[in-house]
């Protein structure tokens, strides 16, 4: 069986990593600081020692934070001029549209297969092999990775032949979140002055008007006021939006939400919120203390 690499073992990049090894897949791992992958290497993966070694293998999947991160570690470092040209890397990340589209034209320059497939669900869903995967490229580099990424995910979601669609979709799905977020705030904030029982607001509009995890999950969340441990920090989701009001720009479309949005998540770090879940942007909204 071909070797696959896994580059970033972060709270997402260990439990991929960890799931395509217990299939039987032969693992090679890397992540910027080594020790994010001792367990990994205990259970059986191949610690590579550098980005360059990690890339040789036939299929790289990389899983960082952001832009930046992806820029310096494939597209600044000259790393692709020194691998084979048959690998195919598997971005996971979620970048803008903008990045995407750069990093897709430095792999052609190279040889090198690209995908970008970003992913709807959390730590647990990653670790219970349950993501939804936004795959875009070329059809023939889905296909030749599809066995790897029904390991990982549930299901995967063709998006496009261009990489940078999936990364829009899953821009647009966060952006949501957030407006989801917020109105929930909203409804929870209201619910209080007129002293209802918020918890019992939320069962009901979760099991009647809004079933699905993000009302369920966040709307409890919120009722409780309970953002620790954070799954999604309020940084990220600023990140995402940023990215949804780039992308909106670019195309000249108008999102009047996301513009207020913006304003309440810088308000929500400068309050003290950066690290927390970011359903901590509704403490902006006034809220009873009874």
């Amino acid at each position: 069986m071909s070797e696959i690499a896994v580059i970033g073992l972060g709270a997402m990049g260990r439990p991929i990593a960890g799931n395509l090894l217990a299939a039987g897949h032969k693992v090679v791992v890397w992540n910027r600081t080594s020790a994010a992958g001792d367990e990994l290497v205990a259970a059986g993966a191949r610690r590579a020692s550098s980005v360059a070694e990690a890339m040789s293998t036939p299929v790289v999947f990389s899983m960082l934070s952001d832009d930046r991160a992806v820029a310096e570690t494939f597209l600044d470092s000259g790393v692709l001029a020194r691998i084979p040209r048959a690998s195919v890397h598997v971005n996971l990340a979620t970048v803008s549209a903008d990045l995407a589209v750069r990093a897709a034209a430095a792999h052609a320059e190279h040889g090198i297969g690209y995908l970008a497939a970003p992913v709807f669900g959390r730590v647990p869903v990653a670790e219970a092999g349950a993501l939804n995967i936004l795959a875009a490229g070329e059809p023939t580099l889905i296909d030749r990775v599809q066995p790897y990424l029904d390991v990982i995910g549930a299901r995967t979601w063709r998006m496009g032949e261009r990489p940078e669609q999936a990364n829009v979709v899953k821009i647009l799905g966060n952006y949501l979140i957030a407006c989801a977020i917020q109105s929930l705030g909203e409804a929870v904030s209201l619910a209080e002055a007129c002293a209802i029982d918020t918890g019992a607001l939320i069962e009901l509009l979760c099991s009647t008007l809004f079933p699905g995890p993000v009302y369920t999950g966040y709307g409890s969340a919120i009722a409780r006021r309970r953002y620790q441990p954070a799954g999604f920090t309020t940084v990220l989701g600023r990140k995402d939006l940023h990215l949804a009001l780039d992308v909106a720009a670019d195309h000249q479309v108008p999102l009047p939400i996301g513009r207020l949005l913006r304003e309440v998540f810088d308000q929500s770090i400068a309050d003290g919120h950066a690290t927390d879940d970011w359903a901590a942007i509704t403490e902006r909204q006034p809220r009873s203390t009874g």
